[in-house]
This record gives structure tokens, sequence and C-alpha cells, in this order.
């Protein structure tokens, strides 16, 4: 099942649950946040009884400190980017 099949994601989007910091360093891309900014990908659980908000948040933290969005980030030199595409295409597997 795709994240996308779970949440609503997109920019622009004050309502989400929290959201991921779509450019800048490769450092700091794709690093999920709480604070909100037009710019950042936000992201809303809308099927709370297959997966927790929390629970994401968390997943998310770890795939960007095993540093997997560098894999798909584009850009040049010290400012890169992250599409709402590749948030969609996350898959999530029960383990």
């Amino acid at each position: 099942m795709k994240l996308s099949q779970v949440a609503t994601i997109r920019t622009r989007f004050p309502e989400a649950h929290f959201w991921i910091v779509r450019r800048g360093s490769i450092q700091r891309c794709g690093e999920p946040t709480r604070s909100y900014n037009p710019e950042h990908i936000g992201i809303r659980v809308e099927r709370t009884d297959l997966l927790l908000p929390d629970y994401l948040f968390y997943c998310l933290a770890a795939i960007h400190q095993r540093g997997d969005w560098q894999r798909v980030a584009t850009g040049t030199l010290s400012l890169v980017n992250i599409r709402v595409s590749d948030v969609r295409r996350i898959e999530l597997s029960p383990r």
C-alpha cells in the first residue's frame, strides 16, 4: 500500500498533521517537522484506523536519518529538493 492511499499529501497545507522539508540543503531535505511552512510538503493521515500520525512522523524521521532522501533529491550544489510525488510513492508494509 502506498502512503497516498491513507494520507493527503500536498504543499500549502496548514491542516496537515506534520510537514516534510521539501527544499534546502542535502542534510535538511526530507526532514519531518511540526512547523508549518507553505513550501513544505504537508501530510495528513486520513485513515487513522490504519496508521497513527505520530507513528508515521517517527518513521519518516528514520527514513531521513538513514539518508534515503539523498538518493531521490534533485538539484545542484547546496540547494536540493524532493517532489510531492516522491512522498506519495512511499510504500507502507506491515511488519
